[in-house]
């Protein structure tokens, strides 16, 4: 990632770029922000942390114009301004990139640029205006995409830097990027930080709202600390440190380590031989793969999104037909037609935390209470007939809510109301209170806070600890070697190798990931460069 030294500094008695002060707004009896005051100097990247529900989303959609705040006063280079919407935001130079993409995902990257901002009836101008403008601005800041390509066909990495450009093409100073890395592979998010660290040389302000202190250490000049909708510290980054600042967030000191006992497998619970899937385009995603987890162990998957763990995800889960064999407990599970559907494999005891929560582990306009049953909602304790025991699920729910502190605890609110965390948790509390036997995870922390993270991971343990197997799927290599027993390293469709968390390291993950097994030579960290720019431009990797 970008390092720190060398940064310019503000000029001597600048104005900030941005000013809040005395910002408050309420959403009924819920105070999402108190009287909040902050600076934020030109030409600097300036972190703001805290927890699922702390208010930093909410301020910074005030300072946007998607909400209107109900007292305070904001302030764009030293000048009172008042901003009624996005419009008014825009107008004073600043630009919102949000954690999920406001993208038109069957137009192209040059209409979505131009969408809101046409010049004149017949828009062939417009498009010829912005093309123009997007290869200077991708030339400028490493940013290049192609301005022909649908966006649903780009990688998530490319979408974002869609985003990105959208807001420089309508000329913003101002910068706020939300929960930016929380989709990201590690190659995209490396990217991202260099285009950060350009834009902020060029004199360009960010406010990088994160979760992930790693990030806030090694990108921003200042950080502020949110928590329970106040500003509770602003520091000089250099000045701090992940403890200090996980304290700060929490209220307590947060333990920034996995803390577990060494695992104790018993018997194999899920055997995969030979397993192979092919997508509906025709393309093989899993090559032959074979592996077992045993009760009472984690199993780490790591890798570079798009060679296959997705898809083997889903072929557990029964969502995707496969070839090969599996079984459960020593009974085989159909890999196709009958009996290989979600409700199948939850007969099966598999519990499916999925990777992607607003599409496959949410019905994002339900409820809380709703979305804590789906999936078991025809068990005999919820079902009677053809009724539904609503008033059980209900308390149930408040529950699951309470014991998973999702914030606000309210499960008649629907699931679109949480934010990405608290949905997340929603998620575990659904399928880890039903105690499988075998428990897929993908991305269980995907833009989840710290003290929610530990959490999490506490709660994968427990049910290890409790004999039931796991499979994880992570891009976070930090979470894959301190979470699982053991790590299997898949790379175009196939398993690489697997190895003991204590006897390996990130570099040798790294390498594996990119298809590279043994000591390497310089061919090999070609291969890697090619593999990493292949992911980054939304390619297949090149089996090396």
């Amino acid at each position: 990632m970008t390092e720190p030294a060398n940064r310019p500094a503000p000029a001597p008695g600048a104005h900030p770029a941005i000013e809040l002060k005395g910002i408050s707004k309420a959403f009924g009896p819920v105070q999402a922000n108190k009287d909040i005051s902050i600076r934020v100097m030109p030409g600097t990247i300036h972190g703001i942390i805290g927890e699922n529900g702390a208010g930093k989303s909410t301020l910074m959609s005030i300072l946007y114009g998607f909400y209107k705040a109900d007292a305070g006063e904001i302030f764009i280079n030293g000048t009172k301004t008042t901003i009624n919407d996005s419009q008014d935001a825009i107008a004073a130079g600043i630009g919102m990139v949000f954690q999920h993409f406001k993208l038109v995902e069957n137009f192209s990257v040059v209409e979505n640029i131009i969408l809101g901002a046409e010049e004149g009836a017949s828009l062939q101008p417009s498009i010829r205006k912005a093309r123009k403008s997007l290869k200077s601005l991708a030339d400028e800041y490493e940013m290049h995409v192609d301005p022909d390509a649908l966006i649903e066909h780009l990688s998530v990495g490319h979408q974002q830097r869609v985003e990105i450009l959208k807001a420089l093409y309508r000329e913003a100073n101002i910068l706020i990027l939300d929960e930016p890395t929380g989709v990201l592979t590690p190659a995209e998010a490396d990217h991202l930080f260099r285009i950060l660290d350009n834009l902020r040389r060029e004199g360009k302000t960010i406010i990088l709202i994160t979760h992930k202190l790693r990030e806030i250490m090694e990108i921003t000049d200042t950080v502020s600390v949110m928590r329970r909708g106040e500003m509770t510290a602003t520091v000089k980054t250099s000045e701090t440190n992940p403890e200090e600042l996980a304290e700060l967030m929490v209220g307590r000191k947060v333990l920034l380590r996995v803390d577990k006992k060494p695992a104790t497998p018993g018997d194999v619970v899920l055997s995969v031989k030979d397993l192979r899937v092919t997508d509906a385009k025709g393309v093989e995603r899993v090559k032959g793969i074979s592996f077992d987890i045993r009760a009472g162990e984690i199993l780490g998957l790591a890798g570079v999104a798009g060679n296959g763990q997705s898809e083997l995800m889903h072929v557990l889960g029964g969502i995707m037909d496969g070839t090969g064999e599996i079984t459960m407990l020593g009974q085989p599970l159909p890999l196709s037609g009958k009996g290989s559907d979600g409700a199948a494999r939850r007969k099966a005891s598999i519990g499916n935390v999925p990777e992607d929560r607003q599409r496959e582990g949410l019905i994002m306009e339900f409820t809380a209470w709703e979305n804590t049953v789906f999936g078991y909602h025809r068990d005999p304790q919820w079902q009677s007939g053809a009724l539904m025991n609503n008033a059980a699920i209900q308390k149930e729910a408040a529950g699951k809510m309470e014991r998973f502190d999702v914030r606000p605890p309210d499960p008649n609110l629907k699931a679109k109301s949480f934010s990405g965390g608290n949905q997340q948790k929603i998620v575990l509390a659904r399928e880890i209170e039903k105690y499988p036997d075998l428990l897929l995870v993908g991305q269980p922390t995907r833009g989840v806070d710290i003290g929610a993270i530990e959490f999490i991971h506490q709660e994968i343990v427990r049910l290890r600890d409790q004999g039931k197997a796991i499979l994880l799927v992570s891009v976070e290599l930090d979470e894959i070697m301190s979470l699982s027993d053991r790590i299997a390293v898949m790379f175009d469709g196939q398993v690489m190798g697997f190895r003991d968390p204590s006897e390996t390291d990130e570099r040798e993950l790294g390498l594996l990931m990119a298809g590279i097994s043994g000591e390497p030579d310089k061919d090999d960290f070609k291969a890697v460069e090619e593999n990493i720019t292949a992911v980054e431009q939304g390619e297949a990797p090149h089996n090396g």
